[in-house]
């Protein structure tokens, strides 16, 4: 007696089918799964009032690149980690030097690239003084005397006689600044992470309904 054994369809050929599929559906969920992040982090600093310009430092990219993988990865960042770092966990800011922290008030107008100026830039720019005003309640203060001009912004004064000239608050002076929490990234990558075994399983499927 002779038997004969025949498989159909091949059974190593099925074996590759299914762990490409998988590759497939792996690197197609890790993909969505990052730029679902990446979205949502952009989202979240739009939504704080932060700026477009700072969720464009929100980035991704998927490992490895280029192919598919059973171990394929996403990677979410930012390109200015040190900003929105802060505002993510809300950290107690002190000065270097350890004496005061100048805030700026609307009087002293913004720094030369937008940014916020400095007690030394701002007198260069306005050729003024600023004199120490030490208060027991409150902040103490860095002032200058000169004049508000019609933007609000502390200048020297024009007037010889010293008409309309004020003693103009510049600089808020503070020992410490506690920066509010104003996002929540940890909320975000945990629903991208949880969300990964369902997207995967999805895609197979979808990936072996395309297939047939």
């Amino acid at each position: 007696m002779k038997l004969k054994l025949d498989i159909t369809p091949d059974l190593a050929a099925m074996m590759a089918a299914e762990i490409k599929a998988g590759e497939n559906a792996v690197t197609a969920a890790t993909r969505e799964a990052g730029t679902n992040l990446k979205t949502a982090w952009r989202g979240q600093i739009t939504g704080a009032g932060l700026g477009q310009r700072l969720s464009r430092t929100i980035r991704s990219a998927q490992y490895p690149k280029g192919q598919p993988s059973l171990s394929a990865a996403a990677l979410v960042w930012s390109k200015a980690p040190a900003i929105v770092g802060a505002h993510d966990t809300g950290p107690l800011i002190r000065s270097n030097t350890g004496f005061w922290l100048a805030i700026p008030t609307p009087a002293a107008g913004r720094g030369l690239r937008g940014g916020k100026i400095t007690p030394g830039e701002w007198e260069r720019r306005r050729g003024l003084r600023l004199r120490f005003v030490y208060r027991r309640t409150g902040p103490s203060l860095l002032v200058a005397e000169g004049r508000l001009n019609k933007r609000g912004l502390g200048v020297a004064s024009r007037s010889k006689t010293g008409r309309g000239r004020m003693t103009v608050p510049i600089f808020l002076l503070v020992p410490q600044v506690k920066l509010p929490k104003r996002l929540d990234l940890d909320r975000d990558a945990e629903r991208a992470h949880d969300s990964v075994p369902g997207l995967i399983v999805a895609n197979w499927v979808e990936g072996r309904s395309s297939a047939k």
